[in-house]
């Protein structure tokens, strides 16, 4: 598929986002399919390499802007969304894309998350959840079950791992979703659902790592288990799965959601999934039903609830500056010394 660049100078292609670089990940591991998919999504947006940017820290993940034909940094250990902050501040004419993993973005890098989704800066996170640190050979990461038997613990994790969708949507994230690295349909839908929202857009995917936690999302994946497992999200459509739809989401008595046969509830006691809902509350619900319950999994949009008053404000502010100093005074002041006087 192409597209016409921005300037309508030329067509773009897949191509034009593929890095001579030699890619080089574990065989099987999920990161390929993800970044065969990136990389043909991208010309859809008609915005040349030149004008877009992949921010990555460190992990398996971390190699991503290596491997794509874009302006990009391999930026230290969970700053990834610092970095990608900044300069969407001073260059809001770029398209700003952040890649890292669970250990990356949720363990040291967990800060720098949530700010940036809560102030809801115009970046498109996509964050790579295998539940297991891949690059440092197989420690328990921030989203490893309880009990995960890895090389630091070898007795079983004892700490209750993170809901990357839950801690995004309880940071305040207008857009959050959740897909997986093998679905060749829904992987890019997702993308440009994110590419689309204004502002700040986290996408959670799950990616099998083949070496150190192989066959994590097997129920989700595979075409045996996937339809008694896979909750798909549709905004406006009941919540409801199984091989024969035969199984839906509801409110239980305590006001709670779970999960009930259709036939004994009736169809119309199914929820309607609202994406676009301002009350993030049902959005959280759906992205807890797992642990509450087990089994299967919500995977689609959870959220997407445009504030372009919030996105607009990072680079508005930035240009108010500017208008105060002019380019050439603020450039002044930021390279001045180490204290100033404002209005002197």
């Amino acid at each position: 598929m192409s597209a016409v660049a921005t300037n309508g100078s030329r067509e773009l292609t897949k191509a034009d986002f593929q890095s001579p670089a030699e890619t080089r990940w574990c065989p099987g591991c999920g990161d390929y399919a993800i970044l065969a998919a990136v990389q043909a999504f991208l010309p859809e947006l008609g915005i040349p390499p030149e004008r877009t940017v992949f921010v990555s820290g460190i992990g398996c993940a971390g190699r991503f802007s290596y491997y794509m034909n874009t302006y990009g940094m391999h930026g230290i250990h969970g700053r990834a969304p610092a970095i990608a902050t900044g300069l969407a501040a001073a260059r809001p004419d770029l398209a700003v894309w952040i890649v890292s993993g669970d250990g990356d973005a949720l363990s040291i890098g967990g800060n720098h998350l949530i700010h940036a989704l809560r102030r809801d800066v115009p970046v498109k996170i996509l964050l790579f959840n295998n539940r297991i640190y891949g690059l440092t050979k197989g420690q328990a990461s921030p989203t490893s079950e309880l009990g995960k038997v890895t090389k630091s613990t070898p007795f079983g994790s004892t700490d209750a791992p993170f809901n990357p969708i839950s801690l995004a949507l309880g940071a305040g994230a207008t857009f959050v979703a959740r897909t997986l690295d093998t679905d060749k349909q829904h992987l890019p839908a997702m993308l440009r659902a994110a590419a689309a929202h204004p502002g700040a857009a986290l996408i959670e995917i799950y990616q099998n790592c083949p070496v150190f936690n192989d066959g994590a999302f097997d129920a989700l994946s595979e075409k045996q288990t996937r339809a008694a497992n896979v909750i798909a999200l549709e905004h406006g459509a009941p919540i409801r799965f199984g091989a024969e739809g035969e199984l839906g989401v509801v409110r239980g008595a305590g006001g709670d959601l779970e999960v009930a046969a259709v036939a004994t509830v009736g169809e119309d006691a199914l929820m309607r999934h609202d994406a676009h809902r301002e009350d993030p509350s049902l959005a959280f619900a759906l992205s807890r039903l797992t642990e509450l319950q087990g089994g299967a999994t919500p995977i689609g949009i959870f959220r997407a609830a445009p504030q372009a008053a919030a996105t607009a404000s990072l680079a508005g502010d930035l240009r108010e500056a500017q208008a105060s100093f002019g380019v050439e005074g603020l450039t002044k002041l930021l390279h001045a010394a180490d204290t100033w006087s404002v209005g002197a």
